[in-house]
């Protein structure tokens, strides 16, 4: 089902970390599910660790559920912000589950237990697997890795773009802070420009979403969209659930959605993450998984020429395609 390239360990050690080593190229050889529809679709392969491969299989061959809700993101992206605001809408805003069941188990994260060397994980999948119907499972896995039966069972998908600067941006402290890069910045960013950063090909991620999301059961949403005019999202999503609301509960919904809030909300704002973390990565005290949510917040942390470089990446990358992230 899929063929695995292990990568030059001398060219992409720079990139891995303590927990997760020997990059390799996930490629989908079973085309016989096409999400697209293009008969000349070919699948984009991931950067993975190793151990992927032996769960690889298994996530491919996940049974799908036609009242699952799948949120799907590159890192960093504005996937635990999607997570939550899904997650209210598709349970009529049940605002006392949410504040006492942590997101991690209304939500789960369905392969950190396949990548992360070196360090105790759960089993995910099982978690996934076992998990409460209807359920919410979220990943960063492209297209081309996630279960098949997602485009035959066709349960709910959202797909939440950011822009490429501001995910570096995040995705660098995370990776650092929640992965256990030792490199320098320099490196990191090599490995972005390079598509050698685990789950990257970054661009290529977003686009093959883009090109399913004319699917009645695909939403994509921009977290720029989220940041200028949240309402207009909620709604959207809304629309999607079939759900109504009064103009009431969408400004409840609204108001507890904004960034700050999020942010200090401890069952959502994936703190725990960080706790669990904290004694075997040295996270610092202060570390905040939701850290700044800003657009455009790259302009004060990237080097000038780095940009300039990202730029002209993804205009070569988005080259002929209807796609645009927003600024």
């Amino acid at each position: 089902m899929f063929r695995y390239n292990l990568l030059d360990h001398n060219e992409v050690k720079r990139f891995e970390t303590p927990y997760n080593e020997n990059f390799m190229e996930v490629h989908l050889e079973d085309t016989s599910v096409n999400p697209s529809g293009n008969q000349c679709w070919q699948p984009v392969h991931c950067i993975m660790p190793s151990k992927y491969r032996l769960h690889a299989d298994r996530i491919r061959n996940l049974p799908v559920y036609e009242d699952d809700v799948w949120i799907v993101t590159f890192p960093k992206a504005g996937t635990t912000w999607t997570q939550e605001m899904v997650w209210l809408i598709d349970h009529d805003l049940d605002y006392n589950t949410a504040s006492s069941v942590n997101l991690t188990e209304r939500s789960v994260f369905l392969e950190v237990g396949a990548f992360v060397s070196n360090i105790d994980v759960p089993d995910t999948i099982t978690q996934v697997e076992q998990l409460k119907r209807p359920r919410h499972i979220k990943s960063h896995l492209p297209l081309a890795l996630l279960p098949k039966q997602l485009w035959t069972v066709k349960p709910k998908i959202i797909y939440t773009a950011r822009n490429p600067k501001d995910v570096t941006t995040s995705f660098m402290h995370h990776y650092k802070y929640l992965h256990g890069y030792e490199g320098s910045q320099k490196d990191f960013l090599d490995g972005i420009l390079a598509d050698k950063i685990i789950y990257c090909p970054q661009i290529k991620h977003a686009t093959e979403f883009w090109d399913v999301c004319h699917r009645e059961h695909v939403l994509f949403l921009h977290y720029e969209d989220m940041k200028r005019n949240l309402a207009k999202v909620i709604q959207d999503v809304c629309n999607f659930f079939g759900k109504t609301f009064t103009s009431s509960q969408l400004a409840e919904l609204k108001q507890h959605l904004m960034f700050d809030t999020m942010k200090e909300n401890k069952s959502a704002n994936n703190q725990i993450l960080v706790t669990q973390f904290q004694a075997a990565l040295g996270v610092p005290n202060d570390f905040k998984f939701m850290r700044k949510g800003q657009v455009g917040g790259y302009k004060d942390e990237l080097p000038v020429a780095f940009v300039n470089k990202l730029n002209d990446f993804v205009r070569n990358e988005l080259h002929g395609k209807e796609f645009k992230y927003r600024e």
